[in-house]
């Protein structure tokens, strides 16, 4: 080949490297002549998580002895391992422990994931979009808005449509889009007819350029349950203002139970049941999640029969992030008063009951039969081991779900993985680790490559390799037993 350049046979793009070069997905290089993988391959200790020091695999005058005996605190995982490529090979590391006498086996290898996507949560009221509204990055579209869940906005991004249905621009910018926000990094997007955001796992959202702090600590109903007592005696009349369900103190049956009378409130909207409304305002980014600035204008005027001068009323958002105290004049119309002490404090109670606002990123993806044809000639019983929980699927260390039904379809929070976990290749398709783990005897008898199988001893530590500590949070995946959050 010209200029002594190799050709690189990790994925279907088949590169051809130079020498001091790197090929598309910056993950393989031509090294004085020979393919190597750039980024170091990962194992994680349980030893480092606990503060102590790494026991080395062997020491430097012994050599491996070939018996079966290995190091239960150290854990091979794919990240940096290679893939299977053109699929029809082995898995790059089917690696042999003994754990409390069990002799397990750990397939590793980093699977090309066409077919994947992420789920991302934003812990946040406000209204970024219509549902089935596009995402946009760079102007492409990335994925959708999806439904509202409680004090979370959630979208869906990436998928084979995106990946590989529309334009080539399309598909880079999905696919870029995906590995920085797998990879821990911030992405901007913008939503049609909707919300600039600035997403990233772990970190809080910013929306419209304003950084969120809090997510609601309830809808209007739940915070009038929740706060009831507390206002009773002290106030006359609460509105908690809410996107979703408004709440109404005095109509509400936690407020009935307490004895608070009636007002002679009057609410716009579409009552639901006593003290409970929806469809207040539109959806907005200001007072829960609604687009008012003034909360007055949901209230219609006070019935004179019920209503008196004096009256007073806490209007509050469901963060407490927006409050304003009122009282009634001669004409039982509200005036905006200095909130006493005592609600003040009540707002204080609610935002403390908020939780940290958050981005959470969920890595989804399906192990097609390319993947599983690296574990068993027969990849048919590798799925069959998954849904009989005989074998724990993780990624990169970390505990992954898998979905009920046909094959396996995994879904994996980013950030309890390591850092830089994901790559990708220009076909274009993420690259995620993938480790299958699973009794030695149950991997014969599903068909594994047993002549692959090799002692954790034989990781013979060297340059490419590195060590990091195990999250203690996270389940062990060598531990022979079912999965357990309790096990460390």
């Amino acid at each position: 080949m010209a200029d002594d350049a190799i050709r690189c046979d990790a994925c279907p793009v088949l590169c051809y490297i130079k020498p001091g070069r790197l090929g598309a997905c910056d993950r393989y290089g031509n090294h004085d002549g020979q393919l190597v993988r750039v980024d170091p391959h990962v194992l994680l200790d349980r030893a480092l998580a606990r503060g102590s020091s790494v026991v080395p695999f062997l020491g430097r005058e012994h050599e491996w002895d070939g018996t079966l005996v290995g190091n239960p605190g150290t854990f091979v995982t794919a990240i940096g391992a290679g893939t299977t490529y053109p699929d029809y090979k082995p898995a790059p590391f089917i690696i042999s422990s003994e754990v409390e006498g069990v002799d397990m086996v750990t397939v590793v290898t980093e699977g090309i994931f066409s077919y994947c996507g992420v789920k991302v949560k934003i812990d946040t009221d406000r209204h970024l979009g219509p549902e089935r509204h596009i995402v946009r990055a760079e102007g492409e579209a990335v994925g959708h808005v999806t439904t509202s869940e409680y004090g979370s906005q959630m979208l869906s991004l990436g998928g084979v449509r995106h990946l590989t249905g529309g334009s080539r621009h399309e598909g880079a910018v999905t696919c870029e889009t995906l590995l920085n926000l797998c990879n821990g990094k911030a992405v901007d997007l913008k939503i049609d007819e909707g919300a600039s955001v600035v997403l990233q796992a772990g970190q809080s959202p910013i929306i419209d350029e304003v950084r969120e702090e809090r997510m609601r600590v309830g809808c209007g109903s739940a915070t009038i349950g929740m706060f009831a007592k507390q206002w009773f005696g002290k106030v006359d009349e609460v509105v908690v203002v809410d996107d979703h369900i408004t709440g109404v103190l005095s109509e509400h049956q936690a407020g009935k139970l307490l004895g608070v009378p009636e007002t002679g409130i009057r609410i716009k909207g579409r009552r639901s049941t006593p003290g409970r409304y929806f469809q207040v305002a539109e959806p907005g980014t200001a007072w829960g999640g609604t687009n008012l600035e003034d909360p007055l204008a949901i209230l219609q005027p006070f019935k004179p029969k019920l209503a008196w001068p004096g009256l007073r009323l806490l209007m509050v958002s469901t963060t407490g992030e927006h409050h304003t105290y009122f009282e009634l004049d001669e004409n039982l119309k509200p005036v905006a008063k200095e909130t006493p002490k005592e609600l003040g404090e009540s707002v204080a109670r609610i935002k403390e009951n908020c939780e940290p606002a958050l981005c959470t990123v969920l890595f989804m993806a399906g192990a097609g039969g390319s993947l599983r044809a690296g574990v068993t000639e027969n990849p048919v019983r590798l799925t069959n081991s998954v849904r009989d929980a005989l074998t724990r699927v993780t990624c990169g260390g970390a505990p992954v779900y898998i979905w009920p039904g046909g094959g396996i379809t995994f879904m994996v929070d980013v950030s309890r993985m390591p850092e830089n976990a994901f790559g990708y290749v220009p076909t274009p398709a993420l690259v995620a680790p993938i480790e299958f783990t699973l009794k030695l005897q149950d991997y014969g008898d599903l068909g594994g490559y047993l002549d692959q199988v090799r002692p954790l001893q034989s990781i013979v530590p060297e340059e490419s390799r590195r060590h990091i500590a195990a999250r203690p949070d996270n389940p062990w995946p060598l531990y022979p037993g079912k999965p357990s959050r309790s096990v460390r």
